[in-house]
């Protein structure tokens, strides 16, 4: 073993490319989107490091054209998921006393690779399988995944690092334990950064893991896999199962040896597994840790000192980057009606420059929805915006599914603040706004903060610090991110650790020491050097 006091290295924010023409970046990606195209890849379950596959076949196709194949995707069941948990409890032992150095050199080369050799690769996986643009990628599949394997395992030596004080003659310390059992991580489509975080987060603190990644993220999902087996993560740590979600809930959120649950999704869904969990306590043998990132029906606030450029832009790029398929992105706006004017001319000039279509076709700005369910689903919240008093389409809202999954960004003005499209997450590109009167700004607020369920994200903007105090006073459990002069989408790790609270999820902030400490069981030791010899205490002795 070796005796040193180690120093990490001094990681920081892994840089954006720009892809801009004439970049070697540009040349590369594009290189790597015709091959991933053309590949025709097979995805399967990765269980104690070995592919396994299976006899039900899914066909995975880009949601911007589903006229073509790029995988095949081996389905999981029962079998498989009852395999990656028996995987997990041999390979636990042996993986909770491996030294912590030793456990993050694994990420740290993880993230090297990522940030090299498989830059590209996961770029163009997630480009192709969930309808990125090359920009949306690169900040997500590659730098913000990067930095979680590079920033967390500082994170982890913090939290190694606080321990407790010591009476003389004694010696206190605090063993940060993995937990009792094994985690179940369930990951979203629409970050491959949220896909990659999940398991590894806690495996890095000595736990180890099953992940059920989403079935519409299957070809980034094993390009993560490629990484980390590359970077000598042991067979059985992370135990990657394609399997339905009901199979997943049947058989892991009730086994008997389930230590915790790293989820990012809906609301209903995690309240389902709580519930599913709660029901079966008495034959667990611990109880599990629930970690959940869920809704969102994030808000920008604008007062009427606003910037309105700086607005216009904000709402661009909160509302409808990634097709606005972002649990933090822009869904509901509050703009005073002396702006309505100023900032509605602005916002249809630069709207209709938008490009929508094929994100590996480097001039649009948008690309499709991630699959025939999210198309309906965000179709019918416009039909209902069409066809209900209240409210109006201002903006887009054409829906084009005959080759991929095209909901047109959509901006819809409502004249009533709790309106269904105010206070339902949507999770695509339709963003409503409702003007309100300025001098009810205050009352507004208080809309603000009581029409939604959920408190993840918000913005508000104005010149007026005075009344920023205010707002951020009045909205101070509204959002667990909240902006000033800011979109409400785009926290960077070590930066803006993420999570909110109320139906949003458990705030447990990934990418900090706060969502690691919550993957740890400690254990206080107590070494006394020379212990008493007596059981007396002095005060009994006899008074002389």
């Amino acid at each position: 073993m070796l005796t040193a006091i180690s120093e990490l290295p001094a990681f920081s924010n892994e840089p954006v490319l720009s892809y801009a023409p004439g970049t070697p970046e540009r040349a590369t990606i594009k290189d790597a989107i015709k091959t991933v195209m053309s590949e025709q890849r097979e995805l399967t379950c990765v269980i104690d490091g070995k592919f396994v596959r299976t006899e039900k076949k899914v066909e995975v196709r880009p949601p911007h054209d589903h006229r073509k194949v790029v995988g095949t995707l081996y389905q999981g069941g029962a079998k498989e998921v009852a395999m990656a948990v028996d995987a997990c409890q041999r390979a636990r032992t042996e993986w909770a006393a491996m030294p912590f150095d030793e456990r993050a050199s694994i990420f740290m080369k993880a993230a090297e690779l990522l940030a090299g050799r498989y830059r590209a690769r996961a770029n163009a996986a997630t480009m192709v399988g969930q309808s990125k643009t090359v920009h949306q990628a690169e900040i997500d599949s590659a730098c913000e995944l990067v930095d979680f394997w590079r920033l967390n395992t500082g994170f982890a030596r913090k939290i190694f690092e606080d321990q407790p004080q010591s009476a003389p003659g004694t010696w206190n310390r605090m063993d940060y334990r993995p937990l009792d059992g094994f985690v179940l991580a369930v990951t979203p489509f629409n970050f491959t950064s949220i896909a990659g975080n999940l398991p590894t987060a806690p495996a890095l603190m000595g736990n180890t893991v099953l992940w059920k990644p989403a079935t519409t993220a299957a070809l980034s999902a094993q390009v993560i896999m490629d990484v980390l087996m590359e970077a000598g993560l042991p067979p059985g740590v992370i135990n990657m199962v394609h399997a339905p979600g009901r199979v997943i809930g049947e058989t892991a959120l009730v086994h008997p040896e389930l230590g915790g649950v790293h989820f990012t999704g809906s609301t209903s869904t995690f309240n389902g597994m709580w519930l599913s969990v709660s029901q079966n306590l008495g034959k667990m043998r611990c109880y599990p840790r629930m970690v959940g990132e869920t809704g969102g029906k994030d808000f920008i606030f604008a007062h009427p000192s606003t910037d309105v450029d700086a607005l216009v832009t904000a709402v661009l790029r909160g509302a409808f980057e990634y097709q606005g398929q972002k649990c933090s992105a822009a869904s509901r706006v509050y703009l005073p009606k002396s702006l309505w004017s100023e900032f509605a001319q602005k916002f249809e000039a630069e709207w209709n420059t938008i490009k929508m279509g094929d994100p590996t076709d480097f001039e649009n700005y948008v690309g499709a929805v991630i699959d025939a369910a999210a198309f309906k689903d965000h179709k019918g919240y416009i039909d209902y915006a069409r066809g209900n008093s209240g409210g109006k389409v201002w903006l887009g809202g054409k829906c084009d599914d005959s080759t991929g999954y095209f909901i047109q960004p959509t901006a819809v003005v409502v004249d009533e603040p709790k309106h269904k499209l105010m206070a339902e997450e949507i999770f695509g590109p339709v963003v409503t706004i409702y003007p309100y009167d300025d001098a009810k700004v205050d009352e507004t607020l208080t809309l603000c903060d009581q029409t939604s369920p959920y408190a993840l994200t918000g913005a508000v903007f104005a010149r007026d610090r005075k009344w920023i105090g205010k707002a951020m006073q009045a909205l101070r459990f509204a959002a667990g991110n909240f902006y000033i002069n800011d979109k409400p989408t785009g926290a960077v790790v070590g930066q803006q650790p993420f999570g909110g609270s109320r139906a949003s999820g458990t705030n447990d902030k990934a990418g900090s020491l706060l969502n690691l400490m919550r993957w740890t069981s400690p254990r206080a030791i107590k070494e006394t050097f020379d212990p008493p010899r007596t059981w007396r205490y002095p005060f009994m002795q006899k008074d002389r």
